[in-house]
């Protein structure tokens, strides 16, 4: 079967018009958020996965008040972070969303093989070797510096951290970056034996971090969520922060996917209603945006059936450029 660069339900299409249309209706996507949470909390719990007894925990263990210690006052959020998605009115900026972020997450991996007989413990832990699996073919070693950028709740961060340092005697020195303080102080609390150099606060389109301090920038499952504009922003902070020779890699949707293209109509038109920036992510050419700002070569692997691995490397020869020039 011949692919479309992009879903007939995403774009410009009749059928995207279609559904946004219907999702602009307030009363109608009030209802459909509510059904896309459902979907995901059935899906978790009808697996084993602890969806009510987890957020109960976390409510219990007095991370309001913990959230001090991970707060940065200079940061401002920008507009696209501040409109509903995921089925939360505050996004990612509510405890909410901050103490269900890892059985939404356990819930998303299990529909990557929803055909398969998988525990979601296996489920995640395929989701997650299946990117370091590419990462390690076909990106530097060893890796010493990592960035996670969009690390919600820590569950990337950490996987990726223990993988690196799993297969090298090298020590490894991690920092997960998040606009949400509220996932930063989960991820931390998960955090439990001080694994990660630091979980920081801050824009990830402007880091405040030094040039050239990073082998390894990761951004997993991040950009499906922005506007493109933003992705580029981000895309030129990374190249800043790594070495010359380091990598950027990139694990998201896969627009070309034939489980992505062929999602059923109230399976597509859930996920658009909880996801703000679809049109424009998959109608956005990730590889050349990436090229555009610097990166060579540009790496792309399906690496499940559902999700692609990008991945660009910094030029050995490469200028050092200020963030008012980058």
């Amino acid at each position: 079967m011949s692919l479309q660069s992009k879903p007939a339900w995403a774009g410009d299409d009749f059928l995207s018009r279609c559904v946004n249309r219907l999702i602009q209706t307030k009363s109608v996507y009030t209802v459909m958020k509510q059904q896309a949470r459902q979907v995901l909390i059935q899906t978790a719990e009808k697996n084993g996965v602890p969806w009510r007894k987890r957020y109960e925990e976390l409510t219990a263990a007095g991370l309001q008040q913990r959230a001090e210690q991970v707060i940065n006052t200079e940061v401002r959020y920008p507009d696209y972070y501040q409109v509903p998605f995921h089925a939360y009115e505050q996004g990612n900026l509510c405890w909410e969303a901050a103490f269900e972020a890892e059985s939404a997450t356990h819930a998303m991996a299990l529909r990557v093989w929803k055909d398969e007989p998988l525990t979601w413990q296996e489920a995640q832990e395929r989701l997650r070797s299946s990117f370091h699996q590419v990462l390690a073919q076909h990106s530097m070693q060893p890796v010493q510096d990592i960035l996670d950028i969009g690390c919600s709740v820590g569950l990337s961060t950490l996987a990726l951290h223990r993988f690196y340092q799993g297969r090298q005697d090298a020590p490894v020195y991690t920092t997960g970056l998040d606009l949400s303080p509220h996932m930063l102080t989960v991820a931390q609390h998960r955090d439990e034996k001080g694994e990660i150099k630091q979980w920081l606060h801050a824009n990830a389109e402007a880091t405040g971090l030094p040039d050239r301090s990073f082998d390894l920038v990761t951004l997993q499952f991040v950009i499906h969520e922005l506007p493109r504009q933003a992705t580029i922003a981000i895309f030129k902070e990374a190249l800043r922060l790594l070495h010359p020779g380091g990598y950027l890699a990139i694990v998201d949707n896969n627009p070309q996917s034939p489980v992505i293209q062929n999602l059923p109509p109230v399976l597509f038109t859930l996920m658009k209603s909880t996801e703000p920036w679809s049109d424009d992510y998959y109608t956005f050419n990730v590889e050349a945006a990436l090229q555009s700002v610097g990166f060579a070569p540009v790496t792309t692997v399906a690496s499940d059936p559902r999700h692609r691995t990008i991945l660009g490397r910094k030029p050995s020869r490469y200028p050092t450029l200020s963030r008012a020039t980058d």
